[in-house]
């Protein structure tokens, strides 16, 4: 690895900031604590500061040179609502919330870069850094964008990085396209008309239509869309009834549609309408149908992530580095960046939990889960990363 030597000299501090902010986890649009230590971090190495776009958003302001061109370099900051099961000495101390997504080491890894580029400016033109709020289900990159990132800050392209459990630590990957699915959710209620359960002609049974609906919502994924195009539809909550002896009045069905494209994603939503109203209707029943999309499916830039491939193997080598890795179904708001703006957003391996401290719990190393924990020796690649990518962007003439 080339890793920058003034941020391995730097790692030890950036340790300590990481798991200061994994000790005080904050949930989406609550990261006041959070964005308070960016910012003053940011003043403190003389970088200029705004604050307040998508409520608790930060972004710094890196400028050298006489050179209008800008980028734009993101990392997450919020929390999840969930108990952490570890208890080395970094862990959650406030019950219900958890650094299980390791948003606190994507901050730290960008405060890194941030240091060594206000210290160093070996590139011409500008670098903004962008500590966005509420990633997990609150959709801040959009919140941001509605309150005028691109427009207040432009620039050409912009760049964000996960951490990837199971891959070997330090390890970069991406591809070009989608990479990872839309997010969405349905909420439909049958509603029928309950009856006593021995007497089931009486009544129009909710369960029976709800079950028709859930087995015939399956032919949309193996009937209706083309077998080239990836999607997931899970049902994963099915409600109705009280009682043994009681047929209810209505029946509910919850769950989740995962796809890569816009178009196949209208296609299932249409379908799944169209079953549950007719099907329902078939019985006498009644559907309220609610399809809610939260997160559209990020699809790299070509051109971006070619760039981005050829700064990775100057910084980890072309060993560990993979240009073709598989998409997966997860979701991430980063998404509504690269919608407005050429981008790139890329993996960094996690390794599979032998960096975690003694007091770890018992579960996997794996995101969104009690026992996990980000490790720090990929902040010094994560943030040579960051610089490498800004000052080869941003060339000096």
């Amino acid at each position: 690895m080339k890793l920058v030597e003034p941020i391995l000299a730097f790692q030890s501090e950036l340790r300590r900031i990481r798991r200061d902010l994994h000790a005080h986890p904050e949930l989406c649009y609550e990261e006041q604590r959070t964005s308070d230590v960016v910012a003053a971090r940011l003043a403190e190495w003389g970088i200029p500061v705004v604050r307040g776009l998508g409520r608790t958003g930060v972004v710094g302001i890196i400028q050298n040179g006489t050179s209008k061109r800008a980028i734009g370099i993101r990392a997450d900051m919020d929390a999840l609502p969930m108990q952490e099961v570890n208890t080395f000495e970094h862990a959650s101390r406030h019950p219900g919330k958890m650094h299980a997504c390791g948003h606190d080491g994507h901050t730290a890894m960008l405060l890194g870069a941030a240091h060594h580029l206000a210290h160093n400016r070996n590139f011409d033109g500008t670098v903004y850094v962008i500590f966005q709020p509420a990633e997990e289900g609150g959709a801040g990159a959009r919140e941001m964008i509605a309150d005028g990132l691109f427009t207040q800050f432009p620039m050409e392209a912009i760049y964000g990085m996960h951490n990837w459990p199971g891959a070997a630590a330090g390890t970069l990957s991406v591809v070009a396209g989608p990479m990872m699915a839309s997010s969405n959710e349905f909420h439909v209620t049958v509603k029928g008309k309950g009856s006593h359960a021995a007497q089931p002609h009486k009544g129009i049974d909710p369960v029976m239509v709800a079950v028709q609906i859930a087995q015939s919502w399956q032919t949309v994924i193996t009937r209706n869309k083309s077998p080239l195009d990836t999607a997931v539809l899970s049902i994963t909550q099915i409600h109705a009834g009280s009682a043994t002896n009681v047929i209810p009045d209505d029946a509910s069905l919850v769950g989740t549609v995962r796809t890569f494209t816009t178009p196949v994603l209208d296609l299932i939503e249409q379908r799944m309408r169209d079953i549950a109203v007719h099907t329902a209707a078939a019985f006498g029943a009644e559907v309220d149908f609610h399809f809610k999309r939260n997160y559209p499916p990020l699809v790299n830039h070509a051109r971006e992530t070619a760039f981005a491939v050829e700064v990775m193997k100057q910084v980890v080598g072309a060993d560990k580095v993979n240009d073709n890795v598989e998409p997966t179904m997860g979701a991430e708001d980063f998404a509504f960046f690269l919608q407005e703006k050429a981008g790139c957003y890329i993996f960094i391996g996690n390794g599979d939990g032998e960096h975690r401290d003694g007091g770890h719990g018992l579960g996997p190393c794996v995101l969104h889960n009690g026992s996990y924990d980000f490790n720090d020796n990929l902040l010094p690649i994560g943030a040579s990363f960051w610089v490498k990518l800004a000052e080869t962007s941003l060339p000096l003439a």
